[in-house]
């Protein structure tokens, strides 16, 4: 019997040595991922910025200097600002605080809702920062500062997450980590462009749709931000509070930058963020040539296409690149489409691409385009502005509101169409792209010296009227719909089937009808929906799968 007890208490001791050494490695491993993600912010020689002080105008207007920033009767807010980058950082935080607060509050509370596990959030904080742990190596240092200087207006809530200037890079790598973990379709974007034989001026256009969904809330306060580096070209682009890289601009010279996604594999190690890549091609390339050079310089960490337009070579191109090739993808003709997909022969026929348009909604929405492209004949921006809008399938299909397989999946962030020849844009108003587009004329941006007062900066006369779907009952349905998904996500209770009577067209309203009753063991109602499903447009193999497998428990479970 004293045998068996002190074998006994042997064995309980070697178990707590175990338990007691993956105790410490645990905590080594949590030391070592706080030690490695910690980001030490650039040295400033000159801080005296910090003391600088915005003027308000009126209760949405402000100015600093020549710097300005205020909110357009669009709902869009229009920002100014000059300078060298830790000083221009500041401005933009002082001018946009309010905004800069609120962005990461939506941000985080959108992460909170993906991600509902505390712990699992935790551990994913040390995670992203493992991951980037290198990624300010990989920035120029003109945009460390600037982003430094914006990390003051942050809010001090967060620092359980990490630094302000860590919180705030990071954020700048969000549309890669967003594609690059899943890819989670956070991202799908659609962009095109015409010009001499294909366009009724024959100048150059260029429209895109920005389909990055990270929660309404997070879309809803869009920055149309006017930039005068003290070194590159000036520029316009379409943000949001606290960012400063690129995903959709303009410079001074006409040349324009979009970005598209395209299927990655799990990246090892961070590098330069996408956004922040094109923000140097857009600051400092006047042509297609150098933007190709800008790109072909800086380590990516996931796959993208950015949509080159260029009023200097009255034309566009998309460069191609993954974390270890690049590609120019010129289609010698006088108009270009990109989805989500490689076109070029060398990434075009990479395994991951082939992949991406067998089991991806991107070309389907690529085909689309060139059907609306063709029907439309010669383009303007109001032909663009209705193909960034349209929202049917193959053959003007009903695919339902919302599929992923339109070119307006009804969540974008923003849409844009540019006149690079002459320095104009369009900029889309709430909800999504179906508000006004509001124009700009950069020339007279830039030839502006100040706001003395609070006054429209926009080409009234330019203005595009709201799409006439938003008058309809379709829409409100749609807003119906919407309200169903985000109770189904919330766990709270759903009618099913007043939601597929809002959207009925669409099969991912059959696929949440399926979910929810499978969520309340009815089986057999389950399995209904989801056939109903299958004779919808599914717009990815893997929602396909998803279904396929759940009528198959369902089967299990009757």
């Amino acid at each position: 019997m004293a045998k068996a007890k002190n074998i006994g208490r042997r064995i309980l001791k070697g178990l707590l040595y175990v338990l007691g050494f993956f105790v410490l490695l645990i905590v080594g491993l949590f030391i070592y991922l706080y030690i490695v993600a910690r980001m030490a912010p650039p040295e400033i020689a000159d801080k005296s910025s910090l003391q600088w002080q915005r003027t308000q105008l009126d209760s949405t207007a402000y100015t600093l200097g020549n710097s300005w920033f205020r909110k357009s009767r669009s709902g869009l807010y229009e920002m100014y600002v000059e300078g060298k980058p830790f000083e221009r950082g500041v401005v933009y935080g002082k001018l946009a605080a309010e905004l800069v607060k609120r962005q990461e509050d939506h941000f985080t509370e959108q992460i909170g809702k993906m991600i509902p596990s505390k712990s699992y959030q935790h551990f994913l904080k040390y995670l992203i920062g493992w991951f980037n742990r290198h990624m300010d190596e990989n920035v120029p240092e003109e945009y460390k500062e600037e982003i430094y200087g914006v990390s003051f207006a942050a809010s001090d809530q967060y620092g359980y997450i990490g630094s302000n200037y860590q919180r705030i890079m990071n954020y700048h790598a969000a549309h890669d980590i967003g594609h690059a973990l899943q890819n989670m379709a956070l991202v799908g974007c659609t962009s095109f462009g015409t010009w001499n034989g294909r366009s009724e001026d024959s100048s150059l256009i260029i429209g895109r749709n920005f389909d990055f969904y990270v929660g309404d809330k997070f879309a809803e306060e869009k920055i149309v931000a006017f930039y005068r580096p003290d070194k590159g070209y000036p520029f316009m682009m379409i943000t949001w509070g606290g960012f400063t890289g690129v995903v959709s601009g303009m410079n001074a010279q006409g040349l324009t930058v979009t970005i598209n996604a395209a299927k990655s594999d799990l990246p090892s190690g961070s590098a330069t963020p996408v956004s922040l890549v094109a923000r140097e091609i857009l600051q400092y390339a006047k042509n297609i040539e150098e933007a190709y050079g800008i790109a072909r310089r800086r380590k990516m960490f996931v796959s993208e296409s950015f949509l080159i337009g260029s009023a200097n070579d009255n034309r566009a191109a998309i460069i191609e690149k993954t974390p270890d090739t690049l590609a120019l993808y010129d289609p010698k003709g006088n108009e270009i489409s990109c989805a989500n997909h490689f076109q070029s022969n060398s990434l075009g026929a990479l395994t991951s691409n082939r992949e991406q348009l067998a089991e991806s909604a991107s070309p389907y929405r690529y085909q689309r385009l060139q059907e609306l492209l063709q029907r439309n004949g010669k383009n303007t921006v109001a032909k663009t502005i209705a193909i960034l809008r349209d929202q049917k399938g193959l053959n003007d299909a009903n695919i339902g509101m919302g599929n992923e397989k339109a070119l307006n999946q009804l969540i974008a962030h923003h849409a844009v169409v540019f006149q690079p020849q002459q320095r104009k844009v369009w900029v889309s108003t709430a909800p999504w792209q179906l508000g006004e587009f509001v124009a700009y004329d950069l020339d007279k941006i830039f030839a502006m010296r100040g706001l003395q007062r609070d006054v429209e900066v926009c080409d009234s006369a330019g203005i595009v009227p709201a799409d006439s779907f938003l008058y309809t009952p379709d829409y409100r349905k749609f807003v119906d719909f919407r309200r169903w998904k985000a109770a189904f996500m919330d766990k709270q209770p759903v009618n099913v089937q007043q939601m597929v009577a809002d959207n009925p067209q669409y099969y991912h309203a059959y696929v949440l009808a399926g979910d929810y009753l499978y969520r309340q063991r009815s089986y057999a109602q389950a399995k209904t929906y989801y056939e109903q499903a299958l004779t919808k447009e599914i717009a990815t193999k893997a929602e396909k799968d998803h279904i396929l497998q759940r009528i198959a428990d369902c089967d299990k479970r009757k």
